[in-house]
């Protein structure tokens, strides 16, 4: 796992982000390079020709401030690319530089991805800045990228290339080519369904900015056995929300009820494909756990556990493909196949901004035959009885939402009929 700590060697940094990419084919076995400045100067970075599958801790190369190499290996051929941006950008201690599939295609076509598609990928990511092709591992290229963000930018489309991305920190480079990525594939997906894409006005993106969470800290008590097992549990299905990319590391909320008037979340601005049960926050009659900052979705998941007492977890999600439908406005039907209608029931939409507010809006939008929601240009909210539930839900609406943007490439859509949903309704809930 790709842990942030401030005590982990570099080496372990860049081996779990390379493995991270490699393994969500964000980079092949031959492409992609990262690296990290320490303060003395030292530059650790990914070698020349080892496949990025197989990287092990050895292969890692340390550029000293001198310029000598020590390691086994040779630094990476586009090492000239995070020498010179960090000439021009003395602030920007990590950078990643890879070949995601999303990103590669508006390299191609000589765009860049529109980060005003969501708050959060605006608040990550910025502008993102276009350099001119150059020969790949020349320094005219490393010049290139460097002089982009010279003039500010921190994601970076090469034409005809890639992406690279750089932060103060190596994990914060990480977040921005992982969200970057991830929106990239929306738009895509998004275009595919057709009509309009909605982008967010400056105004839209500032109410994220503006929402305040106050809520009275306690002290809990020694944590029962239930909330043990349901701190564990959670956590089991927040990795995997990772694992399955329905969450990135900057975007998703999970929460569990414990009993009426508790529950358990995932805390703000903690990596979601790592977090541990400790970082689980407990929210007790509208209080927080002390020391513990609660995800900002905290509100909305009160709110609905407040009115839907049948409620037992839910989930706040961006699953590519569903959150596409979310961006274009299109209506996500799942009278698809019978296990689609029977899971997901109807799919409800919810207007921007209504999740910025105390959440009962969004709370009486929801009911048992309407569990699942579209938040515009927000991903999705999936409620269920208990934690499987919400998954599984979660799951199959994200598999519908593909299916039915991979219909599009084939022929007409055929949804089921009125009298099989009759049927299904009178077999699976005696309606």
């Amino acid at each position: 796992m790709f842990k942030t700590d401030n005590y982990l060697h570099p080496r372990e940094e860049l081996l779990q982000a390379m493995e991270r990419i490699y393994r969500y084919r964000m980079t092949t076995t031959s492409g992609g390079n990262l690296s990290i400045r320490e303060p003395n100067g030292n530059v650790w970075i990914t070698p020349a020709r080892v496949d990025k599958g197989s990287l092990r801790r050895d292969d890692i190369v340390c550029v000293l401030s001198n310029g000598d190499v020590e390691g086994s290996r040779k630094p990476s051929s586009e090492l000239p690319i995070h020498q010179e941006i960090r000439v021009r950008r003395p602030d920007l201690g990590g950078v990643v530089h890879a070949h995601p599939t999303a990103l590669v295609a508006f390299s191609l076509v000589h765009e860049v991805p529109n980060t005003r598609l969501f708050h959060q990928s605006r608040n990550v990511c910025g502008e993102v800045g276009f350099a001119p092709y150059e020969l790949p591992g020349s320094a005219a290229l490393g010049r290139r990228v460097a002089e982009t963000f010279q003039r500010g930018y921190n994601c970076v489309i090469l034409e005809n290339h890639g992406v690279v991305t750089a932060g103060t920190t190596f994990q914060e480079a990480f977040r921005r080519f992982e969200t970057l990525e991830f929106t990239a594939k929306t738009i895509i997906k998004a275009r595919l369904l057709g009509g309009e894409i909605r982008f967010l006005k400056d105004d839209e993106l500032a109410l994220e900015k503006r929402r305040q969470i106050r809520l009275e800290e306690f002290e809990p008590s020694y944590p029962s056995s239930q909330e043990n097992e349901l701190r564990r549990r959670l956590c089991e299905f927040v990795r995997r929300a990772y694992r399955q990319r329905l969450f990135i590391s900057t975007q998703g909320s999970y929460s569990a009820r414990l009993d009426r008037s508790s529950f358990l979340i995932t805390p703000h601005q903690v990596d979601r494909g790592t977090v541990e049960v400790q970082d689980l926050v407990l929210i007790s009659d509208c209080r927080v756990e002390a020391g513990k900052t609660p995800s900002r979705a905290v509100t909305i998941h009160e709110a609905i556990y407040r009115a839907h007492p049948e409620v037992g977890a839910i989930v706040n999600a961006y699953p590519v493909n569903a959150t596409a439908f979310s961006v274009s406005g299109a209506a996500l039907d799942s009278h698809t196949i019978p296990e689609s209608y029977v899971v997901v029931r109807n799919v409800g939409q919810a207007p921007f901004g209504m999740q910025f507010g105390d959440g009962r809006d969004l709370a009486a939008i929801f009911s048992t035959s309407r569990p699942a929601l579209l938040l515009e240009n927000d991903g999705v909210l999936v409620t269920g009885g208990d934690i499987l539930e919400a998954f599984d839900r979660l799951e199959v609406l994200e598999s519908t939402a593909e299916a039915i943007i991979n219909a599009r490439a084939i022929g007409a859509l055929h949804p089921l009929g009125d009298e099989v949903s009759r049927e299904l309704d009178h077999a699976f809930f005696g309606l």
